[in-house]
């Protein structure tokens, strides 16, 4: 999964002006072709800006990304039953841990995608519902394959919600879980956020 991390990054749901606490009444599916064009103008755009000031890149990406994620979902899935417990302040503190990983790879992966890389979304199929509605994608490879890319919404109070990523059957909740949650058990949850927060704790892909 690690090649194919960067796919991950590149149609996580972007779009202009959706703030925090603002309702988004976008349908899952409209989220993500909207997204493609946005990204790939912003990236041509100030590609070169980016790529002198990293650190400019990952404040636009969080302003924008993160509205539209369901990060204390997902941390909850990531921790599994080894989150039985953790008081909300301790998840809180994971969640926002675990954000700024999925930034600096996000960001990371934007600079490296190239804009002739097709991204195509492909038509809504099988029961999908307001608990787990799947967006189908494939990305076009350097080699002329495709990659698929599934992503999992739910329907939240302040609209649809991404938490999970599916890239060639690989889940990102699964892989980081697998990772993380046999140490949380082990260790303790706050002294793995610690360990995230201060990037000693090496997560792959």
């Amino acid at each position: 999964m690690t090649k194919y991390f960067l796919l991950f990054a590149l149609m996580l749901p972007v779009a202009p002006g959706v703030l925090a606490n603002r309702v988004d009444d976008r349908d899952p599916l409209t989220i993500i072709e909207q997204t493609q064009t946005h990204i790939l103008e912003t990236l041509d755009a100030r590609r070169a800006e980016f790529e002198a000031e990293p650190e400019k890149l990952r404040t636009v990406v969080r302003e924008d990304l993160l509205t539209l994620l369901d990060l204390e979902y997902s941390a909850r899935l990531i921790l599994g039953k080894a989150g039985r417990g953790v008081s909300e302040e301790q998840l809180d503190a994971f969640a926002e841990a675990m954000s700024n990983v999925l930034v600096n790879r996000y960001s990371d992966g934007l600079l490296e995608f190239r804009s002739d890389r097709q991204v195509e979304v492909l038509p809504m199929k099988g029961k999908n519902t307001e608990k787990l509605t799947r967006v189908r994608t494939r990305i076009k490879l350097e080699n002329g394959g495709f990659a698929p890319v599934d992503y999992a919404f739910r329907k939240t109070e302040l609209g649809w919600k991404a938490f999970d990523v599916t890239v060639e059957g690989i889940s990102y909740v699964i892989t980081f879980r697998n990772q993380i949650s046999p140490r949380v058990a082990q260790d303790g949850i706050d002294k793995i956020t610690e360990e995230i927060i201060a990037g000693t704790f090496k997560i792959n892909d």
